[in-house]
């Protein structure tokens, strides 16, 4: 009993004891931003084939290690698709290595046959909060450059796309469009009744301050959390 009393002190005070080597602290800090990356000759060897898919122009073919890496690399720093072949391909020329980072289109293609494992994010288990919003959407055509050319006095056409979001994910579990006419609160049932998940908190701006929005919400037995309306009694 006395030697498990020790120990619990012992990790007590190095948990509560105060950080004296700053300059290592600082040093440890500013390694977690470091992205240098380097690949060893067996990675180079399983990049990429000599042979290529077709005739002239064509790509060459990568092996699945190379589609990984890749998909990989978007996932920690959070990039599209022709954004991450030239992040891939700055990396390969600070390495001088003879090698070059697969195009976008073939990225997107491999990464649906492939079981990559690279997305880090968890899925939401259990009850969510869900963010509800709506934004316009100009619908152009053959109006829209009449309008340019001869500086008409046409009626813009527009349309509110209407989302619901997952707070903690930033995923859209819902969406809906429809006429500008159409208030925020009149969709909100839309967005809410199809989920097939627990909600537990529903937040938005002071368009949902309604009598309906309240009893959609309470339907699926979640908070509301909206803002009265300034001109609310």
């Amino acid at each position: 009993m006395r030697d498990q009393i020790k120990k619990h002190n012992a990790t007590y005070v190095a948990k509560t004891k105060k950080i004296k080597n700053w300059s290592a602290y600082n040093r440890a800090l500013i390694q977690r931003g470091n992205i240098a990356i380097w690949l060893s000759d067996d990675a180079i060897q399983q990049w990429q084939t000599a042979e290529k898919h077709g005739g002239r122009g064509r790509s060459n073919k990568y092996f699945d290690f190379a589609i990984e890496t890749c998909l990989t690399l978007r996932s920690v720093f959070n990039l599209l698709l022709r954004a991450l072949e030239g992040f891939v391909n700055t990396l390969l020329n600070l390495m001088n290595a003879p090698i070059q980072s697969p195009g976008y289109s073939c990225q997107c293609k491999r990464g649906k046959q492939l079981n990559v494992q690279y997305r880090t994010k968890p899925i939401t288990q259990g009850f969510i909060d869900i963010v509800v919003d709506s934004a316009g959407l100009k619908v152009y055509g053959n109006g829209e450059w009449h309008t340019r050319k001869h500086r008409a006095n046409k009626r813009r056409t527009w349309r509110k796309f209407h989302l619901a979001i997952d707070a903690a994910s930033h995923d859209i579990v819902s969406a809906e469009l429809s006429m500008v006419s159409v208030s925020d609160g009149e969709v909100l049932g839309d967005l809410l009744q199809p989920l097939r998940r627990n909600v537990n908190r529903v937040t938005g701006d002071g368009a949902y301050d309604t009598r309906d929005c309240y009893d959609e919400i309470a339907v699926k037995g979640a908070v509301a959390r909206i803002p009265p309306r300034e001109n609310a009694q």
